[in-house]
């Protein structure tokens, strides 16, 4: 029996190979242009630094769009990477990240690359028949407002509809 290819049964699995097809496209252009060790999601992280000057993690998450564990696990692997310096703030629990001079002095590099990825993105979008940003974020804008799981969840208490129709069609076991 073959699996549909198309629709929303496979909608995950097509949505990690579209994210894993962009991602190793971008990838494979740091390999170019970056030192050894630079990973694409440590831009977002340099351009908010660069932009407002240090930040707590919380505000490096909010202005990166990710979780709080997203942007610490990130900022860690930085430090790592002598990219950035991590402080205790005023508060013991809150630590304030910096750029270091090794990630300054990768600023041109990353501004070009990120010109480049942008207009790269208008193109492939110009090729869809919409706008594929937009519609990422309608979708997460939805799954914000009602979870997957509650709609799953809501599908389950459905009556599911025989298979392959209606139970007429179904030959009668009773003697």
């Amino acid at each position: 029996m073959s699996s549909p290819a198309h629709g929303p049964e496979l909608l995950g699995t097509r949505l990690r190979l579209l994210s894993d097809l962009l991602d190793a496209g971008v990838a494979a252009f740091y390999r170019d242009l970056a030192p050894e060790g630079f990973r694409p999601r440590f831009t977002p992280v340099i351009r908010a630094l660069a932009a407002s000057g240090p930040a707590s993690i919380r505000d490096l998450a909010q202005a990166t769009g990710v979780t709080h564990s997203a942007a610490s696990q990130t900022v860690d692997r930085m430090a790592g990477e002598g990219l950035v310096a991590v402080e205790p703030g005023e508060d013991a629990r809150r630590r304030i990240v910096r750029l270091t001079g090794k990630a300054e002095a990768l600023l041109p590099v990353l501004e070009t690359e990120w010109r480049a990825t942008t207009a790269a993105a208008e193109a492939l979008e110009a090729e869809l028949s919409c706008s594929l940003s937009r519609i990422v974020d309608e979708a997460l804008e939805a799954l914000r407002r009602r979870p997957m799981r509650d709609r799953i969840a809501d599908a389950a208490r459905e009556p599911a509809p025989p298979l392959g129709g209606p139970t007429a069609d179904l030959p009668s076991f009773t003697a």
